[in-house]
């Protein structure tokens, strides 16, 4: 079948894809063969895909192909994960639209419509993977909300609650007043802003003396149950054991001493709000001071606002900064630089909060997960390495994880509450089940179903997230099937740093925590994708280019050269579409490859030239070569130059070299060992591309040959190493800078490549002869004959200790082409000179870098090789 002159990306694509899933290509079972398996870190089911996600899933479509094509039993369970913040928001977004209030709905109300959102938008993002060739076992798609996945999330939460590590607690928490949550430590991000001082002056009780306070936060003055100031401030002595009186609400507060306040820091008085501060909520336990907490649940001011009760804490420190100016209070307002924590998901500002939360205890079940990654023989690999302090600084800093969420998507703690006491509840898997627990505690035996309540928070989406690629297999619910020990642990992770924490470390504790050992081998951390001025990308910036357009235009394999081309292990990417368009390019030059092969007549009766059967026998090597750069690249996840290792194969030695030399003269045909030898290199290196680029190797592989379905490509076996010849690959290159001397005299005297031309060489190095055939046919030389002498009326060329000639038999005029080597000769010897003048400079050579003075010595050399080429010239024109 011959191959189209163009190459129809958006038709290839959609074939092959439909090709490959009708024989079930991606689909894992168990057998006897080698596991090699990838879980997807699952994106948010409200997703669709943005650069990130196709980095990152090429990243691992690559590691997925590449393993079977070794023969390994490849499985890539693909998923989404529920989301909890983010689908709340989007489903309430909705409601709202249709005039629905998200609080007049009761919970099974409310999930019937996130369900039905769900089913509707969910798994858009699964569809999009498809479009970039992503070859995961479909028919393994899991969801976090899906029944046994949540069944896992349960069962573990009652495991644990058991064993004493999960427990209740009245807590300072990150409070999300946009999606009316608590979150934990690691979604808040922090950020610098620029806000105001405050300069507030409290009355002293008793007295006209007044206190000065600064503050950042004059709308919580309602809040404050004392002033505390440090007792070795002798600028304060006199206020010891009295009272302050706080502005607007009149409330008489204690003036405390405390070494913790900072003299130095505004006035060296401090405003105590422990409702609103964890640093002053540890002030007012240990000086048992009153609570009061100022905000509802969306940060607006309650009651103990006042006359602000109802409006919004940035709305209120605007006006009441105006306030306490008119009455006196405010004396001076500074501008004033300070870290300011958001949430990750609404980008709120966290509001600090006292709340009633389920945490999780980490001391003691972080300490595998510190040993697996930073201990002696570790047992997991980071690539790149350094992400390992990263990783230390989070794990020998760990605080108990706030699991609880207020939120009504998601996994509803399985907490049942019989009283009203702290106390009075039970945890168990199902309603019977904590009902019977119940009866048990109580010693009541008439309580009943109806009697018990459940908890109506939702477990923080992580703690879905962290049992992944064991609840995948059903690796909790039944920790003895089939799957589970026959993929667990998984091979390679491949993810962003951004959630090292959040995800990766808490599968890695996980891991070791249910099933005894690493939840995978290596985790590979791509970098970000950032734009050509360094920044992220994202829709409000609006520099993030649509995916799918880009496939479209580029095409996928286009698009997946282009993001891997210039994507280092750990190092951001710096996007631009040239790079697709440079991918795109690739493919057609090796489409346009086998168009030339496929359009050369063959004829079984000629013999297989000298030239041809060498440079076979270069390739052969050069790819071996190439090959073990190749899976070295692999092994270390370097898979930027692995791609790069291919494309330079196929780009210069195969395209640019290779098909040069076996090229049949115009109009003449190709013997059959020459065009079989070329036929088998060309499908090695579709083999080795197709992890990059699947869709255009696999139209190729099926316009060589007619293919059975086992003969795809796909699941072809990839190349093995065989001995390299080092000899021939030193040889060629040599040879390849001798037809490079040849090729510029051509150009130089503009002499057509149909004109042959006389060669002589003095063999001064004992060159092999090897290539004479290859040098004599690109070339296009009459012969090459081996002098002692050098030719005269001749031009030449040195490549290392050999001089070749060019006679060019009155073809040029002798006296300009003296005037033009004798400049030439001038400005290298005066170039030598200024060299040679550093180099015997000693403080030059004793102070500079060692490379530096390897530079100098390079350029002094190349200098002399030139000048004693050109004087060889001189002499064979004189």
């Amino acid at each position: 079948m011959q191959i189209p002159s163009k190459y129809e990306a958006s038709q290839v694509e959609s074939k092959w894809y439909d090709y490959w899933m009708k024989h079930n290509y991606f689909h894992s079972e168990p057998d006897e063969r080698e596991p090699y398996t990838i879980v997807i870190p699952p994106p948010n089911v409200t997703g669709v895909l943005h650069m990130g996600h196709m980095l990152n899933n090429t990243i691992q479509d690559v590691l997925i192909r590449r393993a079977r094509l070794q023969g390994k039993n490849a499985c890539w369970v693909p998923g989404t994960d529920h989301a909890s913040i983010a689908t709340e928001a989007k489903v309430v977004a909705k409601l709202k639209e249709q005039g629905i209030d998200k609080n007049d709905l009761s919970r099974d109300e409310f999930l019937k419509h996130a369900w039905d959102w769900t089913h509707e938008y969910g798994g858009v993002i699964l569809e999009q993977l498809k479009k970039l060739g992503c070859s995961c076992d479909w028919d393994r798609t899991k969801f976090t909300m899906d029944d046994d996945m949540s069944e896992a999330v349960i069962k573990v939460f009652v495991d644990l609650y058991n064993k004493g590590v999960i427990y209740r607690g009245y807590r300072m928490v990150n409070w999300d007043p946009e999606a009316k949550t608590t979150l934990s430590d690691e979604e808040v991000i922090y950020e610098e802003k620029q806000g105001n001082l405050y300069y507030l002056n409290y009355k002293i009780e008793g007295s006209d003396d007044v206190l000065t306070i600064a503050t950042t936060r004059p709308e919580t003055i309602f809040g404050d149950t004392a002033i505390c100031i440090n007792p070795t401030d002798e600028r304060f002595t006199h206020l010891k054991g009295k009272k302050a009186i706080v502005p607007i609400c009149g409330r008489v507060i204690p003036i405390i001493e405390d070494e913790y306040v900072d003299v130095e820091f505004g006035t060296g008085c401090l405003k105590v709000t422990p409702a609103h501060d964890e640093n002053d909520k540890v002030l007012g336990d240990k000086h048992n001071l009153e609570v009061v907490d100022i905000f509802n649940d969306d940060a607006s001011l309650n009651s103990y606002g006042l006359h602000y009760e109802g409006q919004d804490r940035f709305v209120v420190r605007k006006a009441i900064a105006k306030e306490l100016e008119d009455s006196g209070v405010l004396i001076k307002t500074e501008t004033h630089v300070n870290k300011v924590g958001t949430s990750e998901r609404t980008k709120a500002v966290i509001e600090p909060r006292l709340s009633d939360q389920w945490f999780l205890k980490m001391d003691e079940l972080v300490k595998p997960a510190i040993e697996a990654v930073l201990g002696e023989g570790s047992e997991i690999q980071l690539f790149p390495k350094k992400f390992e302090n990263t990783y230390r600084h989070w794990m020998e800093n760990i605080r108990d994880w706030n699991i609880s969420r207020q939120l009504l998507w998601g996994q509803q703690i399985p907490a049942y509450y019989y009283g009203n006491g702290k106390e009075d509840f039970v945890v168990a898997e199902t309603s019977e089940e904590a009902l019977k627990l119940a009866k048990e505690k109580t010693g009541n035996t008439n309580l009943r179903a109806e009697d018990l309540r459940q908890e109506t928070d939702a477990l923080d989406t992580w703690f879905s997230s962290w049992l992944w690629p064991m609840s995948v297999f059903d690796g909790i619910r039944n920790p003895e099937n089939a799957d589970i020990k026959y993929y667990y642990p998984t091979n390679d992770l491949v993810t962003g740093p951004d959630i090292l924490f959040f995800w990766v470390a808490r599968m890695i504790i996980a891991g070791y925590e249910y099933k005894g050992e690493r939840p995978f081998n290596n985790v590979y951390l791509t970098g970000l994708v950032r734009d050509k001025q360094r920044r992220k990308m994202s829709k409000s910036l609006g520099n993030s280019p649509d995916a799918l357009k880009l496939i479209e235009e580029y095409s996928a394999d286009g698009v997946r050269v282009g993001l891997l081309l210039s994507s280092a292990a750990g190092n951001d990417l710096l996007f631009d579409e040239a790079l697709c368009q440079q991918g795109k390019g690739f493919g057609n030059k090796i489409w346009n490859a086998y168009r030339l092969i496929d359009g050369w007549e063959i004829d079984e009766t000629i013999s297989q030239p000298e030239s041809s059967k060498i440079a076979l026998d270069w390739y052969a090597s050069k790819f071996q070569k190439a090959l073990t750069e190749i899976e070295d690249h692999f092994s270390k996840y370097r898979l930027s130059d692995a791609l790069m290792a291919i494309y330079k194969l196929i780009m210069d030695d195969f395209s640019g070299w290779l098909l040069e030399i076996v090229k049949p003269a115009y109009q003449k045909p190709v013997d059959i060992e020459t065009y079989k030898g070329l036929i088998a290199a060309f499908e090695d290196n579709l083999k080795i591309l197709h992890p990059f680029m699947p869709f255009l190797t696999e139209d190729i592989w099926h316009y060589i040959a007619e293919r059975t379905p086992e003969e795809a490509l796909i699941v072809a076996k990839w190349p093995e190493a065989k001995p390299v010849n080092e000899t021939l690959i030193t040889e060629f290159d040599f040879a390849s800078e001798v037809v490079s001397g040849i090729r510029n005299i051509r150009k130089e005297k503009n002499i057509a490549f149909k004109d042959a031309i006389g060669f002589s060489v003095i063999n001064n190095g004992n060159t092999p002869t090897t290539f004479d055939s290859i040098i004599q046919k690109l070339g296009n030389l009459e012969a090459i004959e081996y002098v002692k002498e050098a030719v005269d009326g001749a031009l030449t060329f040195r490549v290392k200790s050999n001089e070749y000639f060019v006679p060019m038999a009155g073809s040029i005029d002798v006296e300009a082409e003296i005037k033009k080597l004798t400049e030439e000769l001038n400005y290298t010897e005066g170039f030598l000179k200024s060299v040679q003048k550093k180099l015997s400079n000693e403080r030059f050579v004793n102070g500079a870098p060692e490379q530096v003075i390897a530079n100098e010595r390079k350029k002094e050399a190349d200098a002399l090789a030139k000048i004693e080429t050109i004087k060889s010239s001189l002499a064979s024109l004189s």
